[in-house]
Order: C-alpha cells, then structure tokens, then sequence
C-alpha cells in the first residue's frame, strides 16, 4: 500500500490492480493549474479536481504507461504525492442465508447505549456499492446521496453489499419490523463508489468524501480492503475531518500484517468473534485503530430482506454507528475529542494498551456515549501552534514556481497553514506535511518576505519567522502598444470659442508608464503623464476652415500609438 513521503514523492509498493490510464496526484497548496497542465504536457495528461481538495484525477492518453509516468511524477517537487488509482474490493465473506440474532449489539452495549443516544441528528454517509433505499428499514434513514462513478444521483445498490453495511450502522430501530442498526435514528447518506461488478478505485473513494464532507455528512463509512494505506483516500479523509467528521475504514479481510504506517486521518477496523477473540482473516498491523464483532452480523439485504454477512466490512460499521451515537448525545464535541474517547473507552483486548491485532481495543458503545455525555465541554485551549519556513531559507533567490515548506506543530493539532506573501495570503494548506507551490512571478522582482501562519481548532494562530528572498524572473518584451481616444471634441465637429480637447489612453502595463503628448496643426499643446489629458483650446486666435488635432501615446517600453481627427472652425 502506499504512503505519503515527506516532501512529495511516494515510494511504494505497488497495488495489484488499478484503473488503466489513470493516476492520482496531490499538488502542493498553491500550484496554479497552468502549472500542473505544464507538469503533465509531456506525458500528455490532463486534470480533474477531486471536489475543492489539492487532489486531481490524471487521466492519460491511449497506449501512455500508467508505471512509466508515474515514475517521473512522483519525483517532481510541486506534488506531494503521485500514485496509480487503486482498484479495491469490498472487504466480506459471502452471507450466510440461515438466521440469526444480532448478538454484536449486546457485545459492544449498544442496548444501553440507546437510552442515551440513537443516533438522531448525525448523518452516516456509506460508501459502497450503494443502498436499496426502498428497504423497509432503511427509507426512513435516506438523505440524499450522489453516484460518483456515474456521476449521477442514481445510487440503487448494483451487488448488495452496501444495503448489508448500511443496516448494521443505521437500520430503523423501534418501528416492529426486521433488525435495529446500531445508531438506528441516525440518516444514511448512500454514495455509491464502484462499478456493476463492486470494484471501486482510490479516486472514486476520495470523490465520494469531498461530497459527503461537503453535504453535511458528520460520519463516513468505507467497508473496503486496501483503503487505509492509500494517500488518495487518506487526503480526502483528512479533508473530512477537517471539517469536523470522522472516517470509519475496514482492515480488510487478507489475515496477514498489512505493514501500513499508523495514520490520523481515519479509524481503522479489524474483525473479533463473539468470544473477542480476531477473527483468522481480519487484517491486522500497527495501522488497526479498533476492533468491533465482525461474524454473523445479521442485518439488511437488498430486496427487503435480512441475511447475515461476515467481514471487516461489517465491523466497520458498527464502528461507525458508534461514532454517531456519540456525536448525536454530545454535538458540542470536537470530532477529536470523539476519537479519543473511542479509543480511550474500548475494551482492551490481546497485549496491553494498543495492539496490531486490536488496537485500542473493541469498540464499547455504552462506555462510549456515556464518556461522551460525561465530558467537560473542552476547556479554551489558548495554547498556539508553532510553525516555521523551513526552505527556501532567508536570502535565497527565486524564480518561477518555488516550493515552500513549511513545519507546523500544535498540542492538539494544526487544522491549516496559510502563506503569505508580503502580507497577503497565497495560498492555505490542510493536510501535514505542509507544502506550497508559490508563484513568484505574481510579484515584482526585488525584496519578498514570506510568513507561514499555523491555525488550531481553538483558533490560535502563530505566525512564523519572515523569511526574505529575492525575486529575480526575468521580464519579458513588452510589445504591445498602448490605445488612445480623442473624447472631445468628436472627429468631424465644427468647433468654435474655447473647446476642452480631452485624450484617454491605457496600456496593458498599466496607466503609470503613459506618456501623451497633444497636437493642433502639428503645434505641440499639452502633455500629460498617466491616462487622460485634458487642453482648453482658443479658436477665436486659428483661421476659419480645417484644423487637425492628433494625440501620440508612448508606454514605458517604448511603443507609440498616435489618433488623428479633423475639425473645422
């Protein structure tokens, strides 16, 4: 699986499938898109912008190699990260068509959970293969979702799997009919993220979490294998979560260590049985957040029906449908402040304190809320970020696009970076490490000075150290030749008495490199500085008959325009 590098370049193993002619890329804050259309015109790639995140969707021409490519563009310093759009596989074990009972919700107390929370208020968007919203317990959860790999609002389930997912989170509870999800009051938010055959790739996930951050989704469940160590899907999780919702992932179903490095973008899920013991084909590694019952979960399958499913792709959601029982008993909550009690109340589970079989431990959903309700609304944290410019360092000269680092840290974590460039801000970064492609050509050449301001939750800012570079692009030819009018008198006029002569010019360089020089008869009159003119004209002291009044221009570079009209007196 693949991980975010440093400063912009991944270096991983490769997934075992991917979407042909396609990759994904994250650019550095700031990177103007001609920049990135240069970027990609060797390979003869172009662009799509993955909802309002720095990600993009590169889609190449017929015959180019996805690998080929990919190896030039994950060295180039204004990405952060390149990689081939993952194709990945819902994370289940076929369902088993006898009954039975939903003994997950006992285990992780939801029963008691429920006289405190059930969810209302919070929606769960579930990303998967879609949901049959006319099930009888599911109807009433549906809000509105999007098919992102149609790119329609069609988002019926193609396989079943989704329909599974989404009635363990949020079934109907209370209504006398089938089963009760674990937040059964909480809203389903159907986004369907894969093909007719339930394949979805990192760049659909990613899509399908920019719309749900940004369609007032606070939970979003990914019940598929391989999604925790995809940069594509960690970016768009982070996303999420700074805009204060929390992503609920599976481990997967491989039963081997998956080596993927711990991240804070999302809450990994690996599978116990009903004695919390791991099941022998949950994935595990250092990666796995928490663990939640994963066999026999009975709950909705599409058509109307009830079946029971196993997988990580089930423990996932009943993660999740915890996480939003939380949310609905304490909305005041930071998503943070979530998190932690999640982790901080599971059972602990294996070797003491976190694990790679269960991390924290199983999910407790009773102990969850009720530290949820419990919690003191957090006290004012008025302890700043600290930042600094690490490159380009302070009397470095510059040009062209130049990549600015910045290190950012926080007691309890920076939501976002902002450079600026002489006081005014260029661009703004969400998501560690904190990178920024900024464009200096946007300033005159000379003195620069740069400043990274770092920002909490809270709200305290800190402004780092400026850093002074020189400018130095070099300027190109001017040219163009500026435009000139004669707005009175008008060509042809018959002019008598004193008559204001009035000239207006401008110049693609702007109006303070104009020089305008006004002639009657060939006479010079006036001149004037800047883009209008203005001479009051005797006529009483020129002869009756034509007169030729003429107006030259000349910009800074030296190009001349010149007007011409004929009066008579």
């Amino acid at each position: 699986m693949m991980g975010i590098s440093t400063w912009g370049t991944v270096q991983a193993a490769q997934p075992s499938e991917w979407v042909k002619g396609r990759l994904v890329v994250q650019t550095r804050a700031g990177l103007p898109d001609t920049e990135l259309a240069e970027i990609l015109k060797p390979h003869g790639g172009k662009s799509r912008r993955i909802g309002k995140t720095d990600l993009f969707i590169i889609d190449l021409p017929p015959g180019m190699s996805e690998q080929a490519v990919l190896s030039q563009l994950e060295h180039n310093p204004h990405l952060k990260f390149a990689e081939l759009d993952a194709i990945v596989k819902p994370a289940f074990v076929p369902n088993d068509p006898y009954l039975g009972s939903e003994w997950h919700l006992a285990k992780i107390g939801a029963t008691t959970a429920w006289d405190r929370s059930q969810g209302t208020g919070v929606v769960i968007a579930v990303l998967d293969t879609g949901v049959d919203a006319s099930h009888p317990d599911l109807a009433a959860r549906i809000v509105p979702g999007w098919n992102v790999y149609d790119n329609n609002s069609n988002t019926a389930d193609v396989t079943g799997h989704g329909t599974a997912v989404a009635g363990t989170a949020a079934a109907s509870m209370n209504n006398s009919v089938g089963v009760a999800g674990v937040a059964g009051a909480a809203r389903i938010m159907p986004m369907r993220i894969c093909d007719l055959s339930g394949n979805a790739t990192g760049s659909s996930i990613a899509q399908a979490l920019a719309y749900a951050a940004d369609h007032g989704a606070r939970v979003a469940n990914i019940s598929f294998g391989g999604v925790p160590g995809n940069s594509t899907v960690q970016t768009a999780a982070q996303y999420m979560k700074n805009k204060g919702g929390l992503v609920v992932v599976a481990a997967g179903n491989n039963g081997i260590n998956e080596n993927i490095t711990p991240g804070t973008t999302m809450i990994s899920v690996s599978a116990v049985e009903q004695t919390d013991v791991k099941t022998t084909w949950s994935s595990y590694g250092n990666f796995v957040t928490v663990a939640a019952p994963g066999t026999t979960i009975w709950t909705t399958t599409r058509g109307g029906g009830y079946g029971q499913w196993w997988g990580t792709s089930f423990a996932s959601p009943v993660a999740a449908g915890t996480v939003a029982l939380m949310m609905a008993a304490r909305p005041d909550l930071p998503n943070t402040t979530i998190e932690s009690l999640l982790t901080s109340t599971a059972v602990d589970l294996g070797t003491a304190g976190r694990d790679a079989y269960y991390g924290y431990g199983r999910v407790n959903a009773a102990a969850a809320v009720n530290a949820a309700v419990a919690a003191t609304a957090s006290t004012s944290d008025t302890q700043a970020p600290s930042v600094a410019i690490t490159s380009p360092t302070g009397g470095a000269s510059v040009s062209s696009v130049v990549a600015v680092n910045v290190s950012a840290s926080d007691n309890v974590g920076v939501t976002r970076v902002e450079l600026r460039v002489n006081g005014s801000t260029v661009a703004t970064d969400t998501s560690s490490p904190f990178a920024f492609s900024w464009d200096s050509r946007t300033v005159a050449n000379g003195s620069a000075s740069l400043a990274a301001y770092a920002f909490d939750a809270a709200g305290n800012s800190k402004a780092s150290s400026a850093v002074s570079v020189g400018v130095s692009n070099a300027v190109a030819a001017d040219t163009t030749a500026p435009t000139v009018q004669i707005t009175n008198p008008a060509s042809g006029a018959r002019v008598s008495g004193t008559v204001s002569v009035k000239v207006s010019a401008s110049d693609n360089a702007g109006a303070a490199g104009i020089r305008q020089s006004l002639y009657i008869d060939g006479g010079l009159r006036a001149t004037a500085s800047g883009a209008s003119l203005s001479y009051n004209w005797n006529t009483r002291k020129v002869s009756h008959g034509s007169h030729t009044i003429q107006a030259v221009v000349r910009d800074a570079a030296g190009n001349q325009t010149a007007t011409t009209i004929q009066v008579s007196r």
